[in-house]
């Protein structure tokens, strides 16, 4: 399993390129979303990998990126874990990226393409977006998320449709049982202490009043994709980032929840191909 040593954290990192193909071609980085890995990007990426070098990772505490026994002293803050990415790629010898983003994901990727502008040449970020601040319900949200977080049990696994209830939430067409499995599996094995530093970091007061800023700081073409009808990021506030910006384009995936690449793949990939197509011809001319 290859793994690269980044500020004291061993992250899991995997590349898919396309078989036939040996020249080298531009880099397309992959974050996922909160506890989850990059096992959910796999299918996207080898779509994308005729175009492609593509680089999934699986942030630190997520995944296969496992914490140490000894504690590191490191925070839970969005813009600490772009600067992790920064230094993976560094390790790597990347200096130039694509970056498709999810979720929390998304949030990470926003940072680091106005604190790296350099190193990013464009952007793709799904189930993203603005939202208002309300402290009685970020409180109820943040208790609620403490308790689903530390009452995380493995043999959950072996509830038959446990995968099924899990994703309901989540989802407005069905996938696959293999990754509805995968997202559990991540779920409970994800570091308690990075799942829950994470949700008072992406969902707090800080995040509402500095995220509109990030997005109207973004200079490269950025594509914010939305599901129609998803429950844990609304369209709305994507659509609310996409005004922000005139870098910022917006799709919106008809009939899909939270996870638009996986609910109708044909269609999420169609509209990323058409906006990369056109951030090329825009660069060019």
């Amino acid at each position: 399993m290859p793994l690269i040593n980044v500020r004291g954290v061993d992250h899991y990192y995997q590349w898919i390129r396309h078989s036939n193909n040996q020249a080298q071609k531009p880099v397309m980085v992959f974050i996922h979303g909160w506890a989850g890995s990059a096992r959910y990007w796999e299918s996207t990426a080898y779509a994308l990998s005729g175009d492609f070098d593509c680089l999934l990772y699986d942030m630190r505490g997520f995944g296969r990126s496992k914490l140490p026994p000894t504690p590191v002293n490191l925070s839970y803050e969005m813009s600490d874990y772009a600067d992790d990415l920064a230094i993976l790629l560094d390790e790597l010898g990347i200096p130039k990226i694509s970056i498709q983003a999810h979720s929390m994901g998304a949030s990470v990727a926003t940072f680091f393409i106005n604190r790296y502008r350099d190193r990013v040449k464009q952007a793709i970020l799904t189930c993203n977006g603005v939202f208002e601040y309300d402290e009685q319900a970020f409180k109820a949200f943040h208790k609620f998320g403490a308790y689903v977080v530390k009452f995380r049990y493995k043999w959950f696994l072996k509830i038959p449709l446990a995968d099924r209830m899990f994703m309901a939430r989540f989802l407005s067409r069905p996938i696959k049982k293999s990754d509805r499995y995968a997202f559990l599996e991540d779920f409970l094995l994800a570091d308690y202490e990075s799942a829950l530093g994470t949700i008072y970091t992406s969902v707090s007061k800080e995040a509402v009043e500095i995220m509109p800023q990030e997005f109207a700081g973004i200079e490269v073409p950025t594509l914010l994709v939305s599901g129609e009808k998803d429950q844990i990021i609304p369209a709305e506030m994507a659509k609310q980032a996409a005004r922000l910006n005139d870098k910022l384009e917006y799709l919106e995936i008809s009939n899909t929840g939270h996870f638009p690449m996986l609910e109708d793949s044909n269609s999420y990939l169609e509209g990323i191909r058409n906006f990369l197509q056109q951030a090329e011809i825009l660069v060019k001319s």
